[in-house]
């Protein structure tokens, strides 16, 4: 073979090289691209329970991650350490839930450190009355200062029937976060 013919071969070898490369570039970047819309965006919220969106839970654990995205891979943004806290679900990916506190704080934990079982943040600046019956004027059984967890036991429009720290009784639903305006609770 002659010199010419080789240099000739080793050319077009090259080149063609060179074009299976670029193609594989192309086709590795919009892979790489549809794995970031899937994963990264989070630009609409992906439905995997089939639960709706929002929706309140509570920290099954004193201690919970919250991370800066939905995998372990994402740095623990901070760490909670107050089970039966009341959290909203805001978005989902996988097992992964993005959450937001009652300060509007967030991030993602994995489903495992979150319960179904419904609690509720005593808000305001005054300690929040409790009473024996869903009325105003009802008998003061306790009264819950901001901050503090309470279990709902059920919500009607204007009352919620809550127990903490061994009491039982109504508080009026405008002293509460971890509850929606007209949801109810049975």
């Amino acid at each position: 073979m002659s010199s010419d013919s080789s240099k000739f071969l080793m050319r077009l070898f090259s080149i063609i090289l060179f074009l299976v490369l670029i193609s594989f570039s192309s086709r590795f970047a919009q892979a790489q691209d549809a794995v970031g819309d899937a994963s990264g965006a989070y630009g609409a919220a992906i439905k995997t329970s089939g639960l709706p969106l929002p929706r309140f839970v509570s920290l099954k654990s004193d201690k919970v991650y919250v991370r800066t995205g939905p995998s372990v891979r994402y740095p623990i943004r901070w760490i909670y350490q107050k089970a039966d806290m009341p959290v909203e679900i805001i978005e989902e990916f996988d097992v992964w839930r993005k959450i937001r506190d009652s300060e509007g704080e967030g991030g993602w934990v994995s489903q495992t450190l979150l319960s179904g079982e419904r609690t509720v943040l005593i808000k305001g600046d005054d300690l929040a009355p409790v009473r024996e019956k869903p009325e105003e004027k009802a008998r003061m059984v306790a009264r819950l200062e901001s901050g503090v967890i309470a279990k709902i036991d059920e919500c009607h429009p204007a009352w919620c029937k809550v127990s903490a720290g061994g009491f039982k009784g109504w508080i009026s639903r405008n002293s509460l976060w971890g509850i929606y305006e007209n949801e109810e609770v049975n």
